[in-house]
């Protein structure tokens, strides 16, 4: 296969300096360039669609398969009525001045690495969760964006989401007592993340531009569009799905970073040459005395679930219920309280509107790092069979 080569203008786009812009006023467009244009890349132009009262649009699109960034400027072309500018190489995009923020939204094993660039580069950014998959890189991008002044904004959505913003609320308000233990199940009956690839060219594909940490990559289809399901790519369900919900601990409960963890699974059902796997469970302790658990399965659909239970009562997240069912404590929540969502603008609208203000996002770097610190050291549990622990001062997985 071949090696990354880089030409004369790549390796200046590496060294690009950190230069930063003053803020955009309120008639300035902001000018956005999406790197990754797959379904959530796409998706992620829609979120911006929604918003363009807040004067932003998309101006370009970098893919390294031809079609996905072929559909993207087309889709862009036709909301903003011009042709967004394409490449396959993410660092050209970083070294254009017309370029003022990016949208992260590649296959999880590149957001640290092409976050950290984007900062470097003097560029905002909205990364897709997991914020990273690989603790080194994550570390790294986590540094790079504090050691900045850019606006970032990580993709875990339910930050937004009128319904957990009030539950939030809630609990920091004590209204659970004290929180010991946090249980999630999701639980599926599909071969999860099977794209057909039968439609990719190897002449459509810079795969030079791939990403890869494997001195030796395999170049194929397959991992072009299925990628969820091998190493090369994911940590697997701790990164693809424990990140959405793991989230929640440090932004209901204060307590940013697990103390330990234990992880189990493996491919027990879906044998179909698949690395990722389809059944997991993972024990994560929190240093204010509270365990995590998530489980999660292909194998099975026979339901979900999201309890938090504390001293006072139960939350249940999916019905968004709080009541005092399972504690007998004097100070129990006597009657059940339906938790109504509050009125909050969307994910994209609050990134946007941070790029003007300067201010920090709802789900800003500390968030997006931390829930990257539970989905590594959960994904090294399970590779390991041993258990983790997590040093917040030198920021170190042991």
């Amino acid at each position: 296969m071949r090696k990354m080569e880089f030409s004369r203008r790549e390796f200046a786009a590496l060294a690009l300096p950190a230069t930063l812009k003053a803020p955009k006023g309120p008639n300035e467009r902001i000018n956005l360039g999406v790197i990754g244009s797959g379904e959530r890349g796409q998706a992620l132009i829609r979120d911006v669609e929604k918003c363009r009262d807040l004067n932003v649009g998309v101006t370009a699109v970098c893919d390294i398969w031809r079609p996905n960034r072929e559909k993207a400027a087309a889709q862009a072309a036709r909301i903003w009525g011009e042709t967004p500018r394409t490449t396959e190489d993410y660092r050209e995009l970083l070294g254009w001045d017309s370029v003022d923020a990016v949208l992260i939204a590649t296959p999880d094993f590149a957001h640290s690495r092409i976050l950290k660039a984007a900062v470097e580069a003097g560029k905002d950014a909205y990364c897709e969760k997991p914020m990273g998959t690989d603790f080194a890189e994550a570390k790294a991008a986590y540094l790079a964006v504090k050691a900045s002044k850019q606006v970032v904004q990580i993709g875990t959505q339910r930050r937004s989401d009128p319904r957990y913003v009030a539950a939030a609320r809630l609990v920091q308000s004590g209204i659970l007592g004290k929180v010991t233990r946090v249980t999630v199940s999701v639980n599926f009956f599909e071969p999860r993340w099977r794209r057909d690839y039968q439609d990719v060219r190897d002449a459509d594909v810079a795969w030079n531009r791939l990403l890869v940490r494997d001195p030796n990559p395999r170049y194929d289809a397959r991992r072009l569009r299925q990628w969820q399901l091998f190493r090369e790519y994911t940590n697997g369900i701790p990164g693809l799905w424990m990140s959405h919900f793991v989230d929640l601990i440090p932004w209901f409960l204060n307590d940013p970073y697990p103390a330990a963890a234990v992880a189990s699974g493996g491919v027990y059902f879906w044998k179909d040459g698949r690395e990722t796997e389809d059944v997991f469970h993972a024990l994560l302790e929190y240093p204010k005395e509270c365990l995590f658990s998530f489980a999660m399965s292909l194998t099975n659909s026979e339901g979900n679930q999201n309890l938090w239970l504390g001293t006072r009562g139960t939350l249940d997240m999916d019905r968004f219920v709080l009541s005092g069912r399972g504690t007998a404590a004097p100070d129990r929540i006597q009657e059940e309280i339906t938790i109504q969502p509050e009125e909050v603008n969307s994910h994209m609208a609050n990134f946007i509107e941070c790029i003007r203000s300067r201010r920090q996002p709802r789900a800003d770097i500390d968030a997006g790092f931390r829930h990257a610190v539970a989905g590594c050291m959960a994904a090294i549990a399970r590779d390991t069979g041993r258990k983790v622990y997590f040093d917040p001062v030198r920021l170190e997985i042991l």
